[in-house]
């Protein structure tokens, strides 16, 4: 039900907190069902007509390579805003409406397996777009959740994206091959319809436009909040990030993306070298492995946070990983076991989301409101490294010790991240309560000046 208040008639994000939590979802679903499609189908598919392993590699590196680049999405989205509509909106819209286009017209040049630079090419202008609005969409998450919203929303943001990653890779590869790669296009483009429509029935605050030419201005919160010169919004972001506790969370994020690239590594090592698994039936319970904990994300994670606190829940989380990797060493013997191997797959796939969304809603209060969606991609995307540089050491597993190295080097990363969020005293609240707009000298920009809590 939406709250009501003085001027109610369109929806208003600030206003209510079914549609804050709807958001959420919906837009990490979307994002998901992108992903599932092209970073999982779309190879998948590609394989099992018969391309090698080159071919395989290259769609799919060209699916990933714009989620390396957020950072400089972030950059430009936050730079350049049409703040009568909100700080997000018109980014997110943009966004949307390129990727639908980009699906219509995917599906009219309808490639084949073989066409292996088209397929890239298809990727990696869906991801662009797609990696934009994950910027966007972290940032506005950031700026409209209240405090005791993050916990809920982590679960969310998380669940949403995994399920919709998993359930959209199963389903395509089924359209794929029934009705054709054109189909499974169409069919991701009309489901993405619902979260640019939510996007276009809904304002970010009070007195915002609905549209480009309706009445509305923008708020006075994101006019402080605005940085209008790229000088200034470089200066605020290396700001915020140089922080002593946001550089102490750095190696955080970057464990926890080691530890999951690791993991990937070391699945696809005893599927297909102990368990005799092919990759086809891996990725397969790798997409089921995120639907199941998709579901217990949405499920638990945010009565574990609300119910123990963002720091004991993180804790939790990643000691129970470190315990059932010491299970697995244990069980070594039983790694040929289908069933065993599926159950491991399965737990570690579900504790790293767990682990997430205990640990997503630090990185959220350590933001910057003025630079949220930089900073915010700043430690994505060191997360994303982290993850690129577990699947490298476990791709020349040998030069770290084979298997058991592989292992080793995960038990590590969780233990770095379990060692630092328990020692370090990370914001237990948003570090920053009020912002005051300072004129930069020259007129260059208008930097953000902190404010102690109560001295606004």
């Amino acid at each position: 039900m939406v709250e009501t208040g003085r001027g109610a008639g369109p929806w208003v994000l600030e206003r209510s907190l079914c549609l804050r939590m709807s958001m959420l979802f919906i837009l990490y679903a979307g994002q998901g069902m992108l992903a599932g499609l092209t970073l999982f189908a779309i190879p998948a598919w590609v394989s099992r007509a018969g391309a090698g392993p080159v071919e395989i590699a290259t769609v799919a590196a060209c699916a990933a390579l714009p989620w390396s680049l957020k950072v400089l999405g972030a950059f430009v989205t936050e730079r350049y805003a049409f703040l009568p509509m909100g700080r997000g909106r018109v980014w997110l819209l943009s966004a949307q409406v390129a990727t639908i286009i980009g699906l219509i017209a995917a599906a009219l040049a309808n490639p084949a397996p073989a066409d292996i630079a088209l397929l890239a090419a298809i990727g990696f202008s869906l991801n662009l777009a797609a990696a934009v609005h994950d910027v966007v969409a972290d940032g506005l998450a950031v700026d409209i959740l209240a405090e005791d919203e993050h916990a809920r929303g982590a679960s969310l943001i998380f669940g949403g994206q995994a399920l919709g990653t998993a359930a959209a890779s199963m389903a395509a590869v089924v359209v794929i091959e029934g009705q054709g790669v054109p189909a499974a296009f169409l069919a991701t483009a009309a489901l993405l319809l619902l979260p640019a429509g939510f996007v276009l029935a809904v304002r970010e605050r009070e007195g915002e436009r609905l549209l480009p030419w309706t009445r509305g201005r923008a708020t006075a919160r994101s006019r402080a909040l605005r940085i209008a010169a790229w000088r200034p919004l470089l200066a605020a972001t290396v700001a915020a990030v140089t922080t002593p506790l946001s550089l102490l969370w750095l190696p955080v994020t970057f464990a926890r993306g080691l530890y999951r690239g690791g993991m990937l590594g070391v699945t696809l090592l005893i599927g297909t070298s102990v368990a005799g698994q092919d990759a086809v039936t891996i990725s397969s319970l790798i997409a089921s492995a995120g639907l199941i904990g998709g579901m217990l994300g949405m499920m638990l994670g945010d009565w574990l946070g609300d119910r123990f606190g963002t720091k004991r829940s993180a804790v939790f989380w990643l000691a129970l990983q470190l315990a059932a990797l010491a299970a697995m060493v244990m069980a070594r013997g039983l790694w040929s076991d289908p069933a065993l191997f599926a159950a491991f797959v399965v737990g570690w796939i579900v504790l790293d989301l767990m682990a997430s969304i205990a640990t997503l809603p630090i990185a959220m209060r350590l933001c910057e409101p003025c630079v949220a969606a930089t900073q915010f991609a700043i430690y994505t995307t060191l997360n994303t490294i982290g993850t690129v540089a577990g699947a490298v050491a476990l791709a020349e597993a040998d030069l770290i010790g084979g298997l058991d190295g592989g292992i080793l080097m995960n038990a590590g990363a969780v233990t770095v991240a379990l060692l630092l969020i328990m020692t370090v005293p990370y914001p237990r609240r948003n570090a920053v309560a009020h912002v005051r707009r300072e004129p930069a000298p020259g007129g260059g920009g208008s930097p953000l000046v902190r404010l102690p809590r109560g001295a606004a």
